[in-house]
């Protein structure tokens, strides 16, 4: 609670916290314009009754069962990132230039992703309104309301990148983190009425143990989160002039997970992709679009599949995203180049494989269990037969992953005011 008013006692932070609030806010107004030409009834009937487009919708804040012109949320961006990450193990050049050109290269990629993601939005919208005009979700339009509302939806999905790369410059956390989890807070009342209407006393124990397992969420993302590994490092004695610097020992902490919720939004994303192509081939025939569709939702239907595609996913970017934001040869030359070593190994390759082998052991510990809660609330529907407590789960999981995240960088820049007031 302290730090909650000296966050608002520092002119500087007070001004960063209210300009996100309010760029968070901007969102949510804009998440309740809709397009024109929607059957709200069978929009709602459509969307409870696809668990893909229900995902979608949580993620999107309720845009999408609003159609919005922010329906789309940040998923062209995350889609467009997503690519380009995969592109830069296709082609190591790339990857040169992101870590080599420091600053400059990040701004390149960042670019990049810009650029591709409002193709990939356009290409989304065409193929998701074909898709709801087809299931009379939407009224026909004709071709030039219908580039009209492809336009005003691509529109709508740069805007809102554009909000998030405004938050991330402020350093109160992650900016398309931070939309996703208004998104989804937005939606727990909502999510909450549905769950107490639909109570009846046979369902109590499915009730005790998800607030069980939501417990269990917490702590474990929140401990899983904290977790680091704390490597000895020394600091030979370097004459600098007439000083004397080094000859200290201090750690290199690595986090059991380095990628933080990335991996699960990452993983959702690519739950989403082929939805994403099957609106894609509507550009091209509408029948096949709607066969792909119903091949894409009978198989996320399909609760144990869907599942463990989820788990695997999630596993696997944990690793992806771990090895493409921490190099282990990195750590090790900069520590070689600031006179640091780890006692016991020589500095640079030995040095680097050693730094590889412990992210690679802790980075699997982190992913299964990140994992098992991702998938966890699925289990339970199953077991206990609750649908309303499905997705509760995993969107549980992201809001205190970047709750944490936030918290952090907050209490980062606290430290650093304090250390500029000393001085």
């Amino acid at each position: 609670m302290n730090k909650f008013f000296q966050l608002f006692r520092i002119k500087d932070l007070r001004h960063k916290v209210l300009m996100v609030a309010f760029l968070l806010l901007v969102f949510r107004l804009m998440a309740a314009v809709p397009i024109p030409g929607v059957d709200p009834s069978r929009l709602r009937e459509f969307i409870s009754s696809n668990q893909l487009f229900g995902f979608m919708n949580i993620f999107s804040g309720g845009a999408l069962s609003n159609m919005s012109i922010m329906m789309l949320g940040v998923g062209p961006y995350i889609t467009a990132t997503i690519i380009l990450q995969l592109l830069m193990i296709v082609f190591p050049k790339l990857k040169e230039v992101y870590y080599e050109e420091g600053a400059a290269g990040r701004a390149k990629f960042n670019r990049l992703s810009r650029y591709l993601t409002a193709p990939l939005a356009a290409v989304s919208a065409y193929g998701f309104l074909n898709l709801l005009k087809s299931q009379n979700v939407i009224l026909s339009l004709g071709l030039t309301d219908l580039l009209v509302n492809v336009l005003v939806i691509t529109a709508g999905s740069i805007v809102l990148m554009w909000i998030g790369e405004l938050i991330s410059e402020y350093k109160i956390g992650n900016g398309v983190s931070l939309i996703i989890f208004a998104g989804i807070v937005s939606r727990l009342p909502s999510s909450f009425r549905s769950v107490i209407f639909s109570y009846t006393p046979a369902a109590l124990p499915s009730y005790i143990i998800f607030a069980i397992l939501a417990v269990v969420v917490i702590a474990g993302v929140t401990f899983i989160n904290e977790g680091e590994r704390k490597i000895p490092v020394s600091y030979a004695k370097r004459v600098r002039g007439t000083k004397m610097y080094g000859g200290v020992s201090s750690y290199l902490p690595l986090k059991a997970n380095q990628a933080g919720v990335i991996p699960i939004i990452f993983a959702i994303s690519v739950l989403l992709f082929p939805q994403f192509i099957a609106q894609a081939v509507s550009i091209f025939s509408v029948d096949l679009s709607l066969k792909m569709t119903a091949w894409v939702t009978g198989f996320l239907n399909n609760t144990w599949v869907y599942s463990s595609f989820y788990f695997i996913l999630v596993v696997v970017f944990t690793y992806f995203y771990t090895a493409i934001t921490f190099d282990p040869k990195e750590i090790a030359k900069n520590l070689q180049q600031n006179g640091g070593f780890i006692p016991g190994l020589r500095p640079g390759e030995p040095t680097s494989d050693f730094i590889g082998k412990i992210v690679n052991r802790i980075t699997l510990f982190g992913s299964f269990f990140l994992g098992l809660i991702a998938i966890l609330p699925n289990l339970t529907r199953l077991a206990m037969g609750v649908s309303a407590l499905t997705i509760g789960g995993t969107a549980l999981l992201i809001v205190v992953s970047v709750a944490l995240e936030t918290m952090k960088q907050i209490d980062s820049q606290l430290v650093t005011r304090e250390y500029e007031g000393i001085f």
